[in-house]
C-alpha cells in the first residue's frame, strides 16, 4: 500500500488567516461540520510559544461555513499546558473535546534561571527561542499556583463534554489516549478514539471505544510493532471509517525507519486487531482523514521540509493507496506549520485549517483555505 502516481485536480481559494489576535500563539486546530451546519474549530490558545504554562483550549464557530469566525471562547483551562484539542459529535448530538495537560514548560524555566538559552525542538527544523527572560517571573508565577503534587495530579489526558451544542461544558474527566483530533463518530454510533497513552507506563499505541456518549472509555486493541518501529517513537494518530468498513489508521513516526513518514494501519473488525504499521510513502505528519459523501478518503497533513506547507491526498480505494499531493498553502515561508484539519460544506467543496508561523514571528495563527476537487 504506497501513495500511487495518480494526480487529482483541484481547484483553491484564498488562504487567509482567521485568528483574532496576534498577541497570543493559536496552534493545533481540529474543525467539524455538526448536523446542523455550524462549523466548530478548537484549539489551544493563549500561549507564549510551542511549550508553556499557558495554553488553553479554545473554541470558535461559523456560522456561515468559515466565512467568518466567532470570537474565541475558552472552554478548558487547567494550571498546566492544555494542548491538542480534538472534537467530535456523537449520534446522541453531544460534543466531546480532547486535549492533553502537563508540565514540561518547568524544565525551561530551569534551563534559563541556570543562564542557558531555551530553545524547542518540534521535528524537523522546527526551532525557536521559547523562553526568553523577561517572561521568567510570569512563567514562574504560573507553575507557582498549585503545588509539585498537584502538577502532577493535573498531567494527563481529559475529556470534556457539552450536551447543549457547546454553550456549557462539563468538568473535565480522565479518558485514555490522547492525539491531536480526537475521536471519532462509526455509522453504527460507536465512539472511537485512537492515540497514545501518556501516563501509564506502558504508554500503548492503539484504540479504546466508549458505548455510552463519550462519559466512558475501555481499552480495545492495540497496535502490534515489527522490527524497526518502537512504540515510544510513534504519536499522534488519527482515524477514519472507510466506505467497506475497514479502520484506517495513521501515525507520526519519529522511528529512524521512515522516519517522518506518515504509517498505515488497518482494522477489519471495529478496532479490536489491527494491522503492523507500514509506509504509504508519504513523507510529513501529522495526518487528519476524513470520508467524503462520496465516499473517497482525504488525508490531510504538514510537510515540514522544503517546499514547505501543508498538503491533502486522496484515495479512492478505502485506503489502499493515495494520490500525488495537492498543495493546500503553497506560499508557505516556515517549517513551522501543520496539523491542518478538514471538512466538507455543504456545497461539497473542503476547508482546511491549520497553524502557521509568519514572517519570521514565534507568533502562530489560524489559517484555513477552501478548495474543492475536480
Amino acid at each position: 500500500m504506497n501513495s500511487s502516481s495518480s494526480a487529482i485536480e483541484a481547484r483553491l481559494g484564498p488562504v487567509k488567516t482567521i485568528s483574532h489576535e496576534a498577541s497570543h500563539s493559536q496552534a493545533w486546530p481540529t474543525v467539524i461540520r455538526k448536523r446542523n451546519g455550524e462549523l466548530l474549530l478548537v484549539y489551544s490558545g493563549g500561549r507564549d510559544a510551542h511549550i508553556c504554562p499557558f495554553g488553553r483550549v479554545e473554541m470558535m464557530v461559523s456560522h456561515d461555513e468559515g466565512e467568518t469566525w466567532t470570537w474565541p471562547r475558552v472552554i478548558l483551562d487547567t494550571d498546566l499546558d492544555d494542548r491538542d484539542a480534538g472534537v467530535v459529535e456523537t449520534k446522541n448530538g453531544t460534543l466531546l473535546v480532547t486535549t492533553f495537560s502537563h508540565g514540561e514548560y518547568e524544565y525551561f524555566i530551569g534551563e534559563v534561571e541556570k543562564g542557558e538559552r531555551a530553545r524547542f525542538v518540534a521535528g524537523p527544523q522546527v526551532r525557536g527561542d521559547l523562553l526568553v527572560p523577561e517572561r521568567l517571573p510570569a512563567w514562574r508565577a504560573a507553575r507557582d499556583r498549585i503545588s509539585a503534587d498537584e502538577r502532577k495530579r493535573q498531567t494527563g489526558e481529559w475529556m470534556i463534554r457539552s450536551t447543549d451544542g457547546g454553550r456549557s461544558w462539563s468538568p473535565q474527566y480522565r479518558c485514555i489516549l490522547s492525539a491531536p483530533h480526537g475521536p471519532i463518530t462509526l455509522r453504527s454510533g460507536r465512539l472511537l478514539y485512537l492515540g497514545k497513552e501518556k501516563r501509564a507506563d506502558s504508554k500503548r499505541v492503539g484504540a479504546c471505544e466508549s458505548t455510552d456518549d463519550g462519559l466512558t472509555w475501555q481499552w480495545l486493541g492495540e497496535i502490534p510493532f515489527t522490527e524497526g518501529y518502537e512504540h515510544l517513537a510513534l504519536h499522534e494518530l488519527h482515524a477514519v471509517e472507510a466506505a467497506d468498513g475497514t479502520i484506517i489508521a495513521q501515525i507520526r513516526n519519529h522511528n529512524e525507519t521512515n522516519k517522518y513518514e506518515i504509517l498505515q494501519s488497518e482494522s477489519a473488525d471495529g478496532g479490536r486487531t489491527w494491522s503492523a504499521p507500514h509506509g504509504i510513502g508519504v513523507w510529513g505528519f501529522p495526518s487528519h482523514l476524513l470520508r467524503l459523501r462520496d465516499d473517497r478518503l482525504v488525508m490531510t497533513y504538514g510537510h515540514r521540509r522544503e517546499p514547505y506547507g501543508n498538503c491533502a491526498r486522496v484515495s479512492d480505494d478505502n485506503g489502499r493507496t493515495w494520490s500525488q499531493p495537492i498543495w493546500l498553502s503553497p506560499e508557505s515561508d516556515t517549517a513551522d506549520l501543520g496539523y491542518p484539519s478538514t471538512v466538507q460544506l455543504s456545497d461539497g467543496s473542503l476547508l482546511s485549517i491549520w497553524y502557521e508561523s509568519l514572517n519570521g514571528s514565534h507568533t502562530t495563527m489560524l489559517r484555513q483555505v477552501k478548495w474543492s476537487l475536480a
